[in-house]
């Protein structure tokens, strides 16, 4: 049983930098990762990184600007963005699954309750 909980969002100006937290319990050999969804809008992948850290991958519309990575002493995912833009606002998911993969919302086995990102102009 997994269990996630998000944390780090909050109102920022455009051009500046945020970083998310997820803390996971009851597992931690999970490719894990970060969704996002605004409103009206579908989930959509933003970042995932394997269960040992050998492999991340990013949407195209953040690559450059946000780093993912993992913390396995404390079972922690991070999200630090960077050079934050209003199309960034949304509310970010994460997730983890058993499988290898985790670039579409029906991969994801567990997820977090979200946490809110607001980014104005």
């Amino acid at each position: 049983q997994v269990q996630l909980v998000e944390s780090g969002g909050g109102l920022v100006q455009a051009g500046d930098s945020l970083r998310l937290s997820c803390v996971a319990s009851g597992g931690s050999m999970y490719t894990m990762g970060w969704f996002r969804q605004a409103p009206g809008k579908e989930r959509e992948f933003v970042s995932a990184i394997s269960w040992n850290g050998g492999s991340i991958d990013y949407a195209d519309s953040v690559k450059g600007r946000f780093t993912i990575s993992r913390g396995y002493l404390n079972n922690a995912l991070y999200l630090q963005m960077t050079s934050l833009k209003p199309e960034d606002t949304a509310l970010y998911y994460c997730a983890a699954t058993a499988g290898r993969r985790l670039q579409r919302t029906y991969e994801a086995d567990y997820w977090g309750q979200g946490t809110q990102v607001t980014v104005s102009s």
